[in-house]
């Protein structure tokens, strides 16, 4: 498909240039040099006849001036393959605004008016070209999963350690995950302790613990320590490989926009043709019939609506948004149903530290200030929330006299003569099991227990750190922008979506979905309504091509990036209001210089069927028409003062 669209949009751009040059030396020859006027006849003769009788004759005699030699191959290299373009749209029952282009260009070589029809070239393949630049994507989505995962894996035997293509793991093989390389399969860690970041697969925004027994998926990103697993799936079966034919069967169904410039032709072309028909009736001068298909061709559709595009995506650019694709641009205002991601969307995709819950011996401060300056030297991925908590506490860290971290056990060292220690509650409970009864009681997210000279002295609690704007953002759709309905959408546990829905205002909630059940579920909303996904994970990207817009958050992965319409580079739910206001802006401003145009078109076409423009001067009254559209389309790359309503 894409290559496709590139080899369209080369042709067009040749036939632009071939106009171009063509219009400029008919021009010279004509004006400048007053050369080639001379008229030469070139005559064919035709002749059908059977065995026995003459069936057909007849001479066909075309008189040409060597000036026109320029434009005529303009109208044959150039008009018939755009012509040939046009029909294969009508067979496939698509009556757009270039129709009208299509048949001037007909009725234009018919009546010998090469000049109008050269313009009227000139004018399709220009539009043609401006379109092709503004919808250009760079690559696709799927190839950038492929080049994602690893294509070798590096396998233990009593040979020794060998590369090997994933392709040719076994089950039961042992690999070697080297710090921050991407897991080749699923597996089981079978030897080393670290930390694997899945939230890409998974949703859950920590990095998780990885010892002995502990499970991978294939695409998680290792951490900094060196991990041995056993191969537990083929390559083609593990969870990465299920993604990408998810996101491939999304890529086929990924809904067709209806772009505006198509909904507005669907209207002007049945008028615009009337209007010429009947000045032809009328007055039985087919000329007037040109003169006026010269004058409606849809260039502020053609070329009004594309600038207009370009000059919003360059608006948004400057803002920190990539457009990929620009039709959303035109339809972000329609959309009525808001679904989000929640972890790097509505959160900041990191753990930080909610609730400090100390026994009677000890105050907060000071079990945060062992605390922290336990776990300034781990690295535990809760150990940046503690001390990120330390220092907005303004804490002071002590000296480590020793330390010691155990997989799977925790975290423990003398801090300032006192034994502390960090573990988890089920590993407090096996050890502690009198002063179990001590503990709060579980709530969501993640805890540790703290022990000070082995005696119960807190419990931290952490959840996912949410946005500071999240639920103003939220809240604001429905009266600023009109959304109905608006869904958070999660891979996390139900616990932490339903703290962040409470906290954030939303009411229709999904919590624990594959990437199969999001795709799935964004396919029936946008049956009932057009929506807008916003995520940011490998798991949203199915999703992102299932909604009417996907809109990426934040340059945690290219995998997303491709497979989004758009991507907010800077992670700031201020710029997805920007682009919502972008959207709405570059509809109006493209309605207004769609709309003024046409209507001075049908104004030029009632002149032009009363034989007041006769071809070519329609075709320059056009131009003077798409010259004021332009202009009013570029003020679309002009920010407004205010580009947000929250």
């Amino acid at each position: 498909m894409t290559s496709r669209r590139q080899a369209t949009s080369t042709s067009e751009t040749i036939i632009a240039g071939l106009s171009l040059l063509g219009i400029g030396i008919y021009l010279v020859l004509h004006y400048a040099l007053d050369w080639g006027q001379e008229i030469y006849t070139l005559t064919l003769n035709a002749s059908l006849a059977s065995a026995v009788a003459q069936l057909y004759e007849r001479q066909f005699v075309y008189p040409i001036a060597l000036v026109q030699l320029p434009l005529i191959a303009v109208l044959m290299l150039g008009g018939i393959p755009l012509i040939y373009q046009l029909i294969i749209k009508l067979l496939k029952g698509d009556l757009g605004a270039d129709l009208l282009a299509g048949i001037a260009i007909i009725t234009a070589v018919l009546l010998k008016e090469y000049l109008a029809g050269s313009l009227v070239v000139l004018m399709l393949s220009s539009g043609a070209v401006l379109e092709a630049y503004a919808v250009r994507k760079a690559s696709s989505v799927l190839e950038a999963l492929a080049n994602r995962m690893p294509s070798v894996a590096h396998r233990k035997s009593v040979e020794g350690l060998a590369d090997i293509s994933t392709e040719q793991v076994n089950i039961g093989d042992i690999l070697l995950i080297l710090p921050h390389e991407i897991c080749p399969v699923d597996g089981t860690v079978v030897d080393g302790s670290g930390a694997m970041d899945e939230s890409y697969l998974t949703g859950e925004p920590y990095l998780m613990s990885k010892i002995s027994g502990s499970q991978v998926l294939s695409g998680a990103i290792n951490g900094d320590s060196a991990l041995t697993i056993r191969a537990d799936k083929l390559a083609l079966d593990s969870r990465y490989a299920k993604i990408m034919d998810v996101m491939r069967a999304s890529e086929q169904h990924r809904p067709k926009l209806r772009r505006l410039g198509d909904q507005l032709g669907a209207l002007y072309a049945p008028i615009a043709i009337a209007i010429a028909l009947i000045a032809w009736a009328a007055s039985g001068d087919v000329v007037r019939f040109l003169a006026v298909l010269v004058i409606a061709t849809p260039c502020p559709l053609l070329i009004g609506i594309p600038v207009t595009i370009i000059s919003s995506i360059s608006l948004a650019a400057r803002r920190d948004i990539i457009i990929k694709n620009p039709a959303i641009l035109e339809m972000i205002g329609t959309c009525r149903t808001a679904i989000f991601d929640k972890t790097g969307t509505l959160t900041y995709g990191r753990p930080s530290l909610t609730a400090l819950i100390t026994g009677d011996a000890y105050n907060e401060r000071e079990v945060l200030t062992l605390v922290a300056s336990l776990e300034s030297y781990s690295r535990h991925p809760l150990s940046e929330a503690i001390l990120k908590a330390a220092e907005k506490s303004a804490l002071k860290l002590l000296d480590i006299a020793s330390i010691k971290e155990i997989p799977g056990e925790g975290l423990e060292g003398n801090v300032a003569g006192k034994r502390v220690q960090v573990t988890s509650r089920k590993k407090f409970v096996e050890q502690h099991p009198v002063e179990a009864a001590y503990l709060p009681p579980i709530s969501g997210g993640l805890e540790c227990i703290v022990l000070i000279d082995d005696a119960y002295a807190a419990t931290l609690q952490f959840r996912d750190e949410i946005r500071t704007d999240s639920s103003t953002f939220i809240n604001h759709l429905q009266p600023n922008h009109l959304f109905d309905k608006v869904m958070l959408v999660s891979g996390d546990r139900e616990s932490e979506v339903r703290y962040l829905a409470g906290r954030v205002g939303i009411e229709h909630v999904y919590f624990s979905q594959s990437p199969e059940q999001k795709l799935e579920l964004v396919r029936n909303e946008t049956k009932a309504a057009k929506t807008v996904y916003l995520g940011d994970g490998i798991n949203d990207a199915p999703a992102l091509t299932a909604a009417t817009i996907g809109i990426a958050f934040g340059q945690n992965s290219d995998i997303t990036g491709e497979s989004a319409d758009a991507v907010i580079m800077t992670s700031s739910l201020l710029k997805v209001d920007e682009l919502f206001h972008i959207g709405e802006r570059m509809r109006k401003i493209a309605l207004q210089s769609a709309l003024g145009g046409m209507i001075f078109s049908l104004i030029g076409m009632a002149f032009a069927g009363l034989g007041y423009l006769p071809p070519v001067a329609g075709a320059i009254t056009q131009e003077i028409i798409d010259v004021f559209a332009i202009l009013n389309a570029l003020r679309a790359a002009i920010a407004p003062k205010i580009l947000s309503d929250y």
